[in-house]
């Protein structure tokens, strides 16, 4: 089954060289599901010629926000609505879980309450799921036929699934512990909080659980249900 990873931002220069781009951590993260990828990094206007040249889809975190005016996002906007009326799989992590929200009629916005960064713990269905965030924008308003399936106090929509088409995250089950680290280190100091910054680094030796979403991921593409 062939992915197309749609790369809607960079990581950090000082963390591409040893722990790679967004795209590449997805690769790593689904490794051993049999899976095909190609890579398309759209935040750069580099789109595939068709919305049907891959199996199934994926969108990734980014920097900038889904309701920046930048050239690529209204034409990554009108992709997945194109992936979706074709039915393929679509999945969205973090900028990917927002923009898709925001294309198929959800509203996205800075939250009131500021940012998530660091391990935190999800009512996954009732089900303690523990993963990275890093964020400040939420999708504040669910488009219609979107399912919660994951939330926590902060964030309400953390998780959700539109029937067989879509399944987006708003955390990162990408992130391992290195690459929480270097965020913190590089990404985090003058935007986010000091006093934040310092329980993501005392979280670090606490366990996620990415090999969970992997799992929910690979079966969403192959299957087009959760477990």
């Amino acid at each position: 089954m062939k992915i197309g990873i749609l790369q809607a931002g960079h990581a950090p220069d000082e963390l591409r060289p040893s722990l790679g781009d967004y795209a590449t951590l997805f690769v790593a993260l689904l490794d051993g599901h049999g899976f095909e990828f190609v890579q398309y990094d759209v935040v750069d206007m580099v789109f595939p010629k068709d919305h049907t040249d891959c199996d199934g889809w994926l969108i990734t975190g980014s920097k900038h926000g889904v309701y920046e005016d930048l050239p690529f996002i209204p034409l990554l906007e009108q992709l997945v609505r194109d992936i979706t009326a074709a039915d393929l799989p679509l999945v969205g992590v973090c900028f990917g879980h927002q923009i898709i929200a925001q294309a198929l009629g959800g509203k996205v916005a800075k939250f009131k309450d500021g940012w998530a960064v660091g391990r935190q713990v999800y009512d996954w269905n009732g089900q303690d799921i523990a993963l990275n965030a890093w964020h400040q924008d939420q999708v504040l308003t669910l488009p219609s036929g979107a399912e919660v399936v994951a939330s926590n106090r902060f964030c309400q929509y953390a998780a959700l699934v539109y029937g067989k088409q879509a399944f987006t995250v708003q955390p990162h089950p990408e992130f391992d512990t290195a690459y929480t680290a270097g965020l913190a280190r590089f990404r985090g100091p003058g935007v986010v909080p000091d006093a934040q910054l310092a329980t993501v680094t005392d979280a670090l030796d606490k366990p996620i659980d990415r090999g969970f979403l992997a799992a929910q991921i690979a079966r969403f593409f192959k299957e087009r249900t959760l477990a």
